[in-house]
């Protein structure tokens, strides 16, 4: 279990083990797998800090690449709901992909991120927005209109220049990849906690 914190720590690693097992879980029932102490992980998970209402998100990986990813930014759950209806969405209802098989489950490693409260960023114009955002810290969204797409902090090892960064979360929203240089975009950042099986 590799537990990666970029702001504030809310879990502990064991309480972050919690978290993954039981996004697991909720696909293996849905896929008709066995499951065992199901039971002693409802127990565990009762209770502060899993009770708190905070935004979630579930990825799925398989052979490191990308299999499933779905989650919400705002806190309208609790933590622990959030990992279950993020986990069953991640694996069954990302436009991108097919729905993960039962056969696949055993190939896919499972990573759940809980996220601090987005804040809004001011910023005055392309190169003060480039300066303003933190790789590897922060997760970004950008909306424009109806368009709006996020990247977790995760997707800054993949795209570490935040120029490549913000044209590719422009491509992501539907807009074309020059948007953030040629139009005021709303944006807000925000932190995560992340849990990820080995």
């Amino acid at each position: 279990m590799a537990v990666h914190d970029s702001r504030n720590t809310r879990f502990t690693p064991e309480q972050g083990r919690l978290l993954v097992r039981l996004a697991r879980n909720t696909i293996a029932r849905t896929l008709g797998k066995p499951l065992s102490h199901e039971d002693e992980l409802e127990k565990q998970l009762a209770g502060t800090p899993f009770d708190k209402k905070c935004g979630t998100f579930v990825t799925l990986n398989k052979n490191h690449q990308l299999r499933g990813c779905i989650g919400s930014l705002s806190s309208n759950a609790s933590v622990s709901q959030g990992v279950r209806d993020n986990a069953l969405n991640a694996a069954f209802h990302d436009p991108r992909f097919s729905s993960l098989s039962k056969d696949e489950l055993d190939d896919v490693t499972i990573e759940v991120s809980v996220l601090t409260e987005p804040e809004l960023l001011s910023y005055v114009n392309a190169a003060d927005l480039v300066s303003k955002l933190r790789p590897r810290v922060d997760g970004v969204i950008l909306s424009k209109g109806y368009a709006r797409a996020t990247f977790l902090p995760q997707v800054w090892e993949q795209l570490p220049k935040p120029e490549d960064f913000l044209s590719h979360l422009c491509r992501k929203a539907g807009l074309s990849e020059n948007e953030w240089k040629k139009s005021r975009l709303e944006v807000s950042t925000y932190q995560v906690e992340y849990f990820e099986e080995e």
